[in-house]
């Protein structure tokens, strides 16, 4: 088997969560609940954001985005992680595995550059808020979602050509749960030093430029808020950033540990705990966040909140 050509044999076996024995139907149980609450939050997020009139406005559009990207993200992983702890099958096809890798690789990088948007937008309301409105009108607003979109399908399709491109033929053994870039790529055959090149360059590009983009909206920010000369007018323009800046430093600092490093550095126990934080944890904390921190939001899920209670 260690020699088998995973081309012709046709698909992986995922040994992930193998070690864990007679423990998986309690990550099963653990997995799912959280699961659940993550596509509940999202969805009533976007919901909400959709029904509240108060709630239209590039902010929350870009918010409610981000959780449909969210959770667009966990259906490609999560659905097919829980199904192997709960039945025990942990196989799946070539094909399959390229597949989950393209939708998983997309929508991690439409996040950030959804990201990148929301602080740019963050920007424009703070540094030039008499302008607000002629800037960030609908139509830009749209380009802006449809180019973080775009650009994310390229570069999840970028990374997946390039690993697929490569031979398997060491092992048909992926140590994680789900088909991501680092661990597909260490069972491909011969010298794969050109694809991990590869990959390093479009995970520079993808997570350097977006965050790039972010701190110099935010070097603007800070800029102009030390200019306010009260301090609890600085402590409210501050507010409105708090929510989104504890999502892209959790995200991308997840991110730059998965993917900012060279193959030699893998270590199986430790990326997974890092994973399961991205793929679990990390979609789940964008609604939370924003529900805490966000009087608006607040508001307007109490409003929807009682209004679904008051119907039942």
């Amino acid at each position: 088997m260690g020699q088998t050509n995973i081309t012709s044999w046709g698909g992986f076996v995922f040994l992930g969560f193998s070690s864990f024995g007679e423990l998986q139907l309690l990550l099963f149980a653990i997995f799912l609940s959280l699961y659940l609450i993550t596509l509940a939050s999202n969805v009533f997020i976007i919901v909400v954001i959709r029904l509240d009139s108060q709630l239209h406005t590039p902010m929350y559009l870009f918010l409610s985005y981000l959780s449909f990207s969210e959770t667009c993200y966990t259906l490609g992983i999560i659905p097919r992680m829980l199904f192997g702890l709960a039945l025990g099958d942990q196989a799946i096809s070539y094909v399959g595995c390229a597949a989950q890798m393209f939708f998983s690789a997309s929508w991690a990088c439409t996040n950030c550059f959804l990201l990148a948007v929301m602080g740019f937008d963050r920007y424009v309301a703070i540094c030039a808020p008499l302008h607000y409105a002629s800037r960030m009108h609908p139509t830009f607003c749209a380009q802006l979602v449809g180019t973080s979109f775009l650009s994310g399908y390229f570069f999840g399709l970028g990374m997946t050509l390039v690993i697929f491109h490569l031979r398997f033929c060491s092992s048909h053994e992926i140590q994680h749960f789900f088909c991501d870039t680092p661990p597909v790529l260490s069972l491909a055959c011969g010298d794969a030093g050109l694809s991990e090149l590869g990959i390093l360059i479009l995970s520079l590009l993808v997570l350097l430029v977006s965050f790039s983009l972010i701190t110099i909206s935010y070097s603007y920010i800070l800029a102009a808020v030390l200019k306010i000369p009260s301090a609890k007018g600085q402590k409210k323009a501050f507010s409105t950033c708090a929510s989104h800046l504890t999502v892209v430093i959790v995200h991308y600092g997840c991110a730059s540990f998965m993917y900012l490093r060279p193959k030699a550095s893998y270590c199986l126990e430790r990326d997974q705990l890092i994973a399961v934080t991205y793929t679990v944890v990390t979609p789940l904390l964008s609604p939370i966040v924003y529900s805490l921190r966000n009087r608006a939001v607040k508001a307007a899920l109490k409003n929807a909140f009682q209004r679904l209670v008051g119907k039942g």
